[in-house]
């Protein structure tokens, strides 16, 4: 009898060993998926898909290389999406007032007989909210499929990021 308790203190201790392993790494992939999912905090506070994973990143990046990978590919991909947005946006605006000026050059104040007619503006203002529309549902995708893939423990590179934080 004497010989069998050593035995299972060294299983418990084995199982204990593995348990804390595995927990280590399941609070890993936690915290690397909540690196990605704090990015949807951007539709709640401006700059909030930036400014959440930077600083879930910053209080993390200590503890491990796999947090700190996930979290420089976090904060890089909302920061490279957040100035394509940018850029769309300010493109939009471009067109928008070439076309109003365009606009207000149709008309004559003499003639108060005005048939106004609208060429060309189709694609300045559903064409840009258009390509805006599908960026964000790309970005909701990848932000989904990073968190997954973080989730079951796995590195995962966004694509189309500029790499701010190396």
């Amino acid at each position: 009898m004497h010989c069998i308790i050593p035995f299972f203190n060294h299983i418990f201790a084995m199982y204990s060993i593995i348990y804390i392993i595995i927990m280590k790494e399941n609070k890993e992939n936690t915290n690397a998926f909540l690196m990605h999912i704090s990015s949807f905090a951007g539709y709640l506070f401006p700059f909030g898909s930036i400014i959440t994973p930077l600083i879930l990143w910053q209080t993390q990046k200590d503890k491990s290389t796999f947090l700190d990978q996930h979290g420089k590919e976090a904060v890089n991909f909302n920061i490279s999406f957040s100035l394509y947005i940018f850029i769309l946006s300010a493109s939009f605006f471009t067109f928008f007032l070439r076309n109003f000026f365009n606009f207000l050059d149709r008309i004559d104040p003499y003639n108060y007989d005005h048939h106004f007619t609208f060429n060309g503006i189709g694609f300045d203002f559903f064409g840009i909210f258009s390509i805006v529309g599908i960026i964000s549902i790309i970005k909701i995708a990848l932000i989904i499929i990073a968190a997954m893939k973080a989730n079951n423990g796995e590195y995962y590179k966004y694509p189309f990021i500029i790499k701010f934080i190396k």
